[in-house]
């Protein structure tokens, strides 16, 4: 009979592990994806799709200097895949905002991320898949507590 932990005691494991095993789930994942953009580029990309922002508030979501931010949109624009132009609310500011051809970048990268990991979860027993896919949906209220 298997043992029954406490909820607390649950989330007490859940909030040790689950950090540590998404973000290895996420690096392995994306060394096994050949990818045209490194994953801080990717997360510029997917943070720009929200809409465009100042240079100063991309460097501040990504967690990145400024001018680290500002060397990564360069390279970006470059390629073709962001745009900047004046904020019309201040003409001294810049805004970056993703271009169409930045979109699909990032949506070819999300699918090759999905093929690769539907091959590894096709080796999984159904049980297995159906558990993660449970865990999938069980973190959508957890991510938009965490949001929040």
């Amino acid at each position: 009979m298997p043992v029954r932990v406490t909820a607390d005691a649950a989330a007490d494991l859940v909030a040790e592990t689950l950090p540590q095993r998404v973000a290895l789930i996420s690096r392995t994942l994306v060394r096994q994806v050949p990818q045209a953009l490194s994953r801080t580029e990717l997360g510029l990309l997917v943070t720009l799709d929200d809409g465009p922002v100042r240079i100063t508030e991309l460097a501040a979501a990504e967690r990145l200097a400024q001018p680290t931010v500002t060397l990564l949109v360069k390279g970006l624009e470059a390629r073709g895949l962001v745009e900047r132009r004046r904020d019309p609310a201040d003409g001294r500011a810049v805004l970056v905002q993703v271009t169409d051809a930045g979109r699909e970048a990032v949506d070819r990268v999300r699918a090759a991320l999905r093929d690769a990991l539907r091959v590894h979860l096709a080796a999984l027993s159904d049980e297995q898949v159906q558990a993660l896919a449970a865990a999938s949906d069980a973190l959508i209220p957890l991510i938009e507590a965490l949001e929040h």
